[in-house]
């Protein structure tokens, strides 16, 4: 299995950065609802689930950076025949996923009130601290970040983290196991094994 895609493949990179990122937002969701869940405000553990969620989402803006280059200098793999009604669906669904994996950490981001100490190594500022809030949203919009984190909160917590993102990775593995066992197509196993689907 080679580095990069083929027509007929994705390569070992671009398998591991959809791996990878996959694992990030499990990660994601399972250190913010550790803290909601299983931890009480102000304590010790409270805080370090907190910084896991705050570092993994820094994280995973990384990695979709990453990503984004990559599948800009990569041929994607050719998709399975099918309508273009699902030709399109298919496409749709990946700008979708791609939209969402990008406004998700910024969001999370822009909108956190704490500063994030990046897996407890170093800290990252808060957007609040930095000269572009100053300058763009403080000064240029004449906001106080209390007012700024009112919407940003609302799109990253109710409108992504509580709905949108799971739909879409509940329809993206749906999809992807439809077209492994029902439509036994190599659909799934391009980001898999490669191999050719067993008759």
């Amino acid at each position: 299995m080679g580095l990069r895609n083929s027509i007929h493949n994705y390569g070992s990179i671009a398998k591991w950065l959809h791996w990878a990122t996959a694992f990030l937002f499990l990660c994601a969701y399972c250190s913010v609802y550790y803290r909601h869940w299983f931890t009480e405000k102000g304590t010790p553990e409270n805080w370090t689930a907190l910084q896991l969620h705050l570092s993994v989402g820094i994280s995973i803006a990384i990695l979709i950076i990453l990503r984004i280059i990559w599948r800009l200098n990569n041929p994607q793999p050719q998709l399975e025949p099918a309508s273009p009604a699902a030709t399109f669906a298919a496409h749709a669904g990946h700008f979708a996923l791609y939209a969402i994996m990008v406004i998700a950490p910024l969001t999370g981001y822009l909108g956190t009130s704490v500063n994030t100490e990046f897996f407890f190594l170093f800290e990252i500022p808060q957007f609040e601290h930095t000269s572009l809030f100053q300058n763009l949203i403080a000064q240029g919009l004449g906001l106080s970040f209390e007012e700024f984190e009112i919407p940003i909160d609302f799109i990253h917590k109710q409108i992504l983290g509580k709905w949108l993102i799971w739909m879409l990775i509940l329809g993206h593995a749906g999809a992807a196991l439809y077209h492994h066992f029902v439509k036994k197509d190599r659909t799934l196993l391009k980001m898999t094994t490669g191999q050719d689907q067993p008759k």
